[in-house]
């Protein structure tokens, strides 16, 4: 038999596009169309609908950037179309290809009820079906006109980002406002046919199978007369039934299908927009659910749901009733779809105690997996925290972008620092965003790396990163694929039920250690340092307010503010979100990040000085508050008291240096500051130690070209290195604060840098103050310390712990880590003497080793701190202005040092007067078990709740003390509930003993007296 397979397949692609698509609406009329635009921000609905809408045709120009437009559509069916199901399409001005990404819209009926939301991907609005003819229709519509950010050359810097700045020119063109017929027959054909030849696309071209769909799909399309594509479908239908009910084989892969729309909380829209576009998908979905008896869908981020239920009432009780039917899920437990590389340790466990509480307590639902389908890395603290919370499963699908090495394995237990164990699975369809294509399922079956041990994958369905959510048609392409030969099969499955059967089917899966990095988007430890620079000190803050304001009330009464540190806590945590503390949303998101950290530290700062006062009362004592958790000048962790320095300190003096510069001196370490301003000795008198690598300087100022290939404000390409110019030129170098400190100061480009370098009396650590007046664009720079260690490891802080990563390239692996994650410290070590690098508020870093080749030849490691980037998209004017930054070099520490310099650094001691000492609330004999939290107990019994853990890397036994009588001790889990499979703690009294392995995370909740 000749070969015509080709020939087929190009003709079932053009009967497809040009007759058999447009005859799925056959007949039309058009509607009366009039619209209100909005003169600022969104109205309510109640104003929208009774706004005075004036004349707008099809084809006319709408929507200012950022604009709302309410449409009124108004018409009637006519009479000779009863008995018939009529939709009506409202074409915007949509682009297909962007769902999520450009204009949007809510229906609303005359009363205010939400119908659905209009995207390009979902413009029609069923009428009737059937219809009587003659009604008539009255609909308004909510029109969103966000503009392209994103488009189809990507990456190109606009002022689209920021209303402020984005102008007033109509962005959209409205295109069809119709009444049209539906024709569901016709429909159900375009479904059939897509699904075969989607398949047939990815099936062997010698396979029996293909050649069976390829005659199929023949005949079908001889069937079809295309002059009346209606009348005739069905008789195509019906050659295509034999090909569409061949059963899978038994091997067939297994896809649970979950009804999926990602949205992100904020992006290349502001978050006032996320509100609107979470409440167009929920419309949808609930619509989705109620037509379609097998769709399950999920949604994450607990404060996406509190929107709709604040924002949209209406749409709420939708939702709550699906919820009630098992069908939308409540899904990750989370608060929103968190970074998970910078977010410190208590946050971290706060994304999972606001996100779960929520659940529980508007659904009475737990969820136990944590779902993160787009978040950029996740730390190897991250595994115990979600075991802490509650939870056992862990999902995302961003390792897939790796651009270096292929991730092994698709399912698979993810083990942390402390050696918790999480089931993780990998979809390997590639994509947060299934739209239920042959390709797409083809390639997770053929992708999926587990196969011959388990053959269970999951698909999150559905149109995302702006929302839409599912489809009629990822619906009805699913049903056909339920069981389908050639083809892996789909079922509508809850996160949970497939949890359950891949655990089931797989009880030994790979065990992968340490952080899942993302070979990919590692300038999103840098980008909009003020987002990150907030971010940091809401979350001390929250830590000085919670221990202050606990301490206040256990011992003077003072009113604990439950409420308005819950509401602080959520806001922190919203801004965590994957696209906000990363740095890679527009300008108009982190101009509004910036102002709401503001108002967050006036707020906690109020709270902090109330709680001190009324701790210390009116006294003219001096008292330094010491919320650090470990001891400071003569003052514990957790107290307040007369500041004294250890017996025998020394003054910091400063004298000239030969040559020119300065030498700092303070008993304990001697800095040399040369002509240049740079750090050229800083020498560990009683180690007998030089800190700085033999011929270099440390605080060097390192500016690089920074023009990534993609994604500008997400990367950092690695060869940004070749090119780099050391910032040597000083305009000046004097004694400052009195003779005590340095202060340098550089010029380059249009920036100019300040840096002042002190040493503390009594500490052994070098301060470095460095201001920068950033006007750069596409530039990148760094803070570089050359020190004199030989390392071939290093360990960085991360949530409860620390992790180590090579300093040397061996592998692929560990040369793709040429940009990496650290919270307070970075801390490399020969046997017996280490360095630390603390700061206040920077996360991302790079560490290298050299072989010197003169002198003894040996090794010296570099440590560099990122500072500043400025790429032009999304934000053109990415971190231009004035930032501030804080860093330490501490020699001869060891890892407790660089654990107990780090909080130091941010936490800085507070002064003010009063009367009396204030004792800890609890205290911890060990230096190695570090409390991160001390509270009082969400539920508003009075108890207080510690948190704590192994900070060391090793085993610890201490003993926790607490300042007030306490009737009983219980081991919870991170939302307060008692953990009913841990041992209770030893206690004598007020005196409680714990032992830790590495890095244990602990929650003690004390009942009081």
């Amino acid at each position: 038999m000749h070969d015509d397979r080709t020939l087929v397949e190009a003709r079932l692609r053009r009967v497809l596009d040009e007759r058999i698509r447009p005859a799925v609406y056959p007949e039309s009329v058009p509607l009366q169309v009039a619209v209100w635009h909005a003169p600022g921000e969104p109205v309510p609905v109640e104003e929208g609908l009774a706004a005075e809408p004036g004349p707008i045709e099809v084809g006319a120009r709408w929507g200012a950037p950022w604009g709302t437009s309410w449409f009124r559509v108004t018409g009637t069916v006519p009479e000779a179309w009863a008995g018939r199901t009529v939709e009506a399409l409202l074409d915007l001005g949509f682009d297909e290809n962007m769902p999520g990404f450009q204009c949007e819209g809510l229906v609303h009926r005359p009363d205010g009820t939400p119908v659905k939301g209009l995207n390009p991907r979902n413009q029609w609005v069923r009428i009737g079906a059937p219809v009587a003819g003659g009604e008539e229709v009255v609909l308004h519509i909510e029109a969103a006109s966000n503009p392209v950010v994103l488009d189809y050359h990507p990456f190109l810097p606009t002022r689209l980002g920021d209303r402020e700045t984005a102008g007033s020119e109509p962005q959209y063109t409205l295109t069809r406002m119709d009444l049209a017929v539906f024709d569901e027959t016709v429909w159900q054909l375009v479904m059939d046919l897509e699904v075969l030849g989607e398949l047939m696309a990815e099936l062997p071209a010698d396979s029996a199978r293909r050649y069976d769909i390829v005659r199929a799909v023949e005949r079908a399309l001889d069937a079809v007369d295309l002059q009346d594509v209606g009348a005739t479908a069905d008789r195509a239908r019906q050659q295509l039934t034999g090909v569409l009910a061949a059963p899978a084989v038994p091997s067939a892969h297994r896809i649970s299908a979950v009804g999926h729309a990602h949205i992100d909380s904020a992006w290349l829209w502001p978050l006032r927009e996320t509100v609107r576009k979470v409440a167009r998908t929920t419309s949808n979905m609930t619509a989705l659910i109620e037509d379609e008896p097998d769709f399950v869908f999920a949604m994450s981020q607990a404060q996406q749901w509190a929107w709709v239920k604040e924002h949209r009432p209406e749409v709420w009780a939708r939702v709550k009733k699906a919820v009630a039917d098992g069908r939308f899920v409540p899904a990750g437990g989370m608060w929103v779809e968190s970074d998970t590389n910078m977010p410190g340790s208590e946050a971290m466990a706060r994304q999972f105690v606001h996100g779960k509480r929520f659940f529980l307590d508007e659904f009475g639902i737990e969820n136990e997996e944590a779902w993160l389908p787009d978040t950029f890395g996740f730390a190897a603290g991250l595994p115990q925290i979600i075991r802490a919370a509650g939870s056992k499963w862990l999902l995302t699908q961003k390792i897939s972008w790796s651009q270096t090495n292929k991730f092994p394995h698709h399912t698979f237990q993810w083990e942390g620092i402390d050696g918790t164990r999480i089931f993780t699975h990998f979809p390997p369809v590639d994509t947060y965003n299934c739209s239920m294509k042959g390709g797409e399922i083809a390639h997770a079956a053929r992708n999926f790396k587990d196969k011959g041990r388990a053959r269970h994958s999951l698909a999150p369905t559905g149109w995302g990163d702006g929302g839409g959510g599912t489809t009629r048609e990822m619906i009805a392409k699913a049903a056909r694929m339920r069981d389908l030969e050639g083809s892996a099969t789909v079922a509508w499955e809850t996160p949970r039920a497939f949890f359950e059967k891949a655990e089931a089917e797989y009880p030994e899966p790979p065990v992968w250690v340490g952080e899942l990095y993302l070979e990919l988007h590692r300038a999103t430890l840098t980008s909009q340092a003020q987002t990150k620079q907030g971010n940091r000190r809401s979350e001390h803050l929250l830590r000085e307010a919670e221990l202050w304001a606990a301490t206040a009330a256990v011992r003077a009464g003072f009113p604990y503010p439950y409420e308005e540190l819950d509401r602080i806590w959520k806001t922190v945590l919203l801004h965590q979100f994957h696209d906000i503390l990363p740095g890679s949303s527009i300008a108009w998101v982190h101009r509004e990040a910036r102002a709401t950290y503001a108002r967050i530290a006036g707020e906690l700062n109020g709270v902090i000085d109330a709680a001190r006062r009324a701790l210390a009362g009116e006294g003219t004592a001096e008292l330094l508050f010491n919320s650090a958790p470990h001891g400071r000048k003569g003052v514990p962790a957790g107290g307040a008291g007369a500041a004294s320095l250890p017996q025998g300190t020394t003054c910091t003096t400063l004298s000239p240096r030969t040559g020119g510069g300065y030498v700092l001196h303070n008993g304990l370490l001697r800095v040399e500051i040369d002509a240049r301003g740079l750090v050229v000795s800083a020498y560990d008198i009683q180690a007998d130690r030089e800190t700085v690598a033999p011929g270099r300087a440390a605080g060097l100022l390192q500016l690089h070209p920074d023009f990534p290939n993609m994604w500008d404000a997400w990367d950092v390409d690695e060869f940004y290195r070749n090119t780099v110019t050391d910032l040597t030129d000083a305009e000046s170098v004097q004694a400052a604060d009195g003779g005590v400190s340095v202060r340098v100061t550089r010029a380059f480009g249009a920036s100019r840098a300040t840096q002042v370098l002190s040493l503390p009396p009594g500490e052994r650590r070098l301060v470095i103050d460095t201001e920068v007046d950033w006007h750069e664009t596409e530039k990148f720079l760094k803070l570089a310390f050359p020190l004199d260690l030989h390392a071939e490891r290093y360990a960085s802080e991360t949530q409860f712990g620390h992790v180590y990563r090579p300093t040397h390239t061996n592998t692929s692996w560990e040369a793709a880590k040429f940009e990496a994650c650290n919270h307070r410290f970075v801390h490399l070590a020969e046997p017996g003497w280490g360095v630390a690098v603390v700061n206040d508020s920077t996360y991302g870093h790079d560490v290298t080793r050299t072989v010197r080749t003169d002198g003894d030849r040996g090794t010296t490691t570099t440590v560099r701190v990122s500072l500043l980037r400025a790429p032009r998209f999304p934000d053109p004017e990415t971190d231009q202005g004035v930032h501030r930054f804080r860093h330490a070099l501490v020699p001869g520490a060891a890892i407790g040092d660089a654990v107990r310099e780090g909080w130091r650094l941010n936490l800085p001691e507070r002064r003010i007067t009063g009367a009396h000492a204030v004792a800890p609330l609890v205290t911890v004999d060990d230096d190695a078990v570090v409390v991160t939290a001390v509270k009082l107990a969400d539920d508003g019994s009075g108890d207080v709740v510690v948190r704590f853990h192994e900070a060391h890397g090793g085993r610890a036994r201490a003993t926790l003390t607490a300042g007030f009588e306490v009737a009983d001790v219980t081991v919870t889990d991170l939302l307060e509930r008692p953990l009913g499979d841990s041992e209770p703690p030893t206690r004598e009294g007020a005196r409680i003993t714990v032992r830790l392995r590495p890095f244990e995370l602990v929650t003690l909740r004390l009942r009081r007296s």
